[in-house]
């Protein structure tokens, strides 16, 4: 415990939040499943997807509606593709699936 008081007195006493810590993995865990091949791309990247604006709702409910949409942007950047995807889906079109 002491160790940890030491720590914090040297950061000048600044610990991240929970909400923006798991954004940061979040962010880091999508990077390394963008490294893997295309056909072992679908499993984990589906699961960030999903979780990926549920961790936006819990950053705004911390943070307030900049920080949120801040994080929007990089959630929009990091997964264009498969957002462009689902809405030419949603229109009706029938878009070509990657390999």
């Amino acid at each position: 415990m002491q160790l940890q008081a030491q720590f914090l007195r040297m950061c000048g006493g600044h610990v991240v939040s929970l909400s923006l810590l798991l954004a940061a993995i979040w962010a880091i865990l999508a990077t390394l499943v963008a490294f893997l091949p295309m056909r072992f791309q679908y499993p984990p990247g589906l699961v960030l997807l999903i979780a990926g604006p549920c961790l936006l709702v819990y950053v705004g409910v911390q943070h307030g509606l900049l920080v949120a949409l801040l994080g929007l942007l990089g959630f929009a950047s990091m997964f264009r593709n498969p957002l462009m995807f689902f809405w030419r889906m949603a229109r009706g079109e029938k878009p070509e699936v990657p390999r």
